[in-house]
């Protein structure tokens, strides 16, 4: 699966540009500020319906511009074609969003049309930040190669807004509650083992690709499923109903799982420097991209924002390496285009993009 034609309007500084990209590796070179970043946010903003750098849409519209649009064509990896577009509204409201011609409201939809990957300067996040970071990086990967997983989530959704408006505010007589709480007890263990399974296929994936890009041999992945490992889920929201009821929301289940990583023991933030964090991010993500082309038969498309910052030569050569080998396609910002131009094989396909004050032109590459 890659873009063959992407056309934006009306997102950040950017200038209304039609690109035709390269099926494979595609490297926006520019100074600091010129737009770089702002077309991945477009191309995430088409995946996603939402921007990678702002809860807020405000600041992703052109400033007195009413509203954005981005445009691609797909090319599908059985040779069909697929129209994806979104727009959005400065005034806000859900996105517009069409796949070839016809509205969709989900954007459950629009993920499963366009599956991204980001890895970006934030991407230490991943790991230091709250745990509903991992548990998305988690759901992102068992919705892409699990079908009955979104139907799972959403009835979770559904039981955990009844459980806790029940909580807050005591609305549902005894029999009722009983039927949501099972509901969620359901839905929790259905969730449970689709996360559980995906690890496991995920852990061996992740620690091949890790071994190529750094040396980590004390790094462990575990998942924790949020309640209790050795108890029904059912005792433990039976037993913790008083304290459920003084928070006004329900404390154990699926909403509360987590990845966890450790290395010699310790949480692997406080020890990895941001360079290695942003190695093994990037080995997440690309062990992700792996289990889905294998599931799917599809690549997802990978965005990776300033991908020289934080690593040294070495580093830089070795996850380039297996970007290219993924044979998907890959769009790769950064500052100096010098620096990315060596590390491809020659019948790898390299198109080059110079940005400058929102303007975006193709040029030509040392091979051309």
């Amino acid at each position: 699966m890659s873009l063959s034609r992407i056309a934006v309007t009306g997102v950040r500084n950017l200038h209304p540009v039609t690109l035709i990209p390269s099926p494979r590796i595609n490297i926006l070179y520019g100074e600091n500020g010129s737009g770089k970043t702002s077309l991945l946010e477009a191309i995430h903003l088409l995946g996603l319906g939402r921007s990678f750098r702002s809860l807020r849409l405000a600041p992703v519209i052109t400033h007195q511009l009413d509203g954005c649009t981005v445009f691609g064509e797909v090319l599908r990896a059985d040779g069909r074609r697929s129209a994806v577009g979104v727009a959005r509204e400065r005034q806000g409201g859900e996105a517009r969003i069409r796949i070839d011609g016809e509205n969709v409201r989900s954007a459950a939809e629009l993920a499963a049309a366009l599956p991204l990957q980001l890895i970006n300067p934030d991407s230490f996040r991943l790991l230091e930040g709250a745990p509903k970071l991992r548990r998305q990086f988690l759901d992102w990967g068992v919705f892409h190669v699990e079908p009955r997983f979104i139907g799972a989530w959403q009835r979770l959704q559904q039981a955990l807004r009844q459980r806790n408006s029940w909580l807050r505010h005591g609305t549902l007589d005894a029999a009722l509650r009983a039927a949501w709480d099972r509901e969620l007890v359901a839905a929790a263990e259905e969730i449970d083992q689709y996360r559980r399974s995906y690890i496991q296929v995920l852990k061996p994936v992740f620690q091949a690709v890790l071994d190529r890009l750094i040396a980590l041999d004390d790094l462990q992945l575990s998942y924790y499923r949020g309640w209790d490992r050795e108890r029904p889920l059912a005792d433990v929201l039976d037993a913790s109903i008083e304290r459920d009821r003084q928070l006004g929301h329900t404390q154990a289940g699926p909403q509360r799982a987590d990845l966890r990583l450790r290395l010699a023991g310790h949480n692997a933030v406080e020890i990895l420097s941001r360079g290695q964090q942003k190695l093994v991010v990037a080995a997440l993500r690309i062990a992700q991209g792996r289990l889905l082309s294998e599931a799917k038969r599809s690549q997802c498309i990978y965005l990776v924002d300033d991908l020289p910052s934080e690593l040294d030569e070495q580093h830089r050569q070795a996850l380039c390496q297996l970007l290219e080998q993924l044979e998907c396609q890959v769009f790769i910002t950064c500052v100096d285009s010098e620096v990315l131009q060596a590390v491809w094989r020659e019948q790898t396909p390299v198109s080059m993009f110079h940005v400058e004050h929102g303007s975006i032109t193709q040029a030509t590459t040392p091979r051309e």
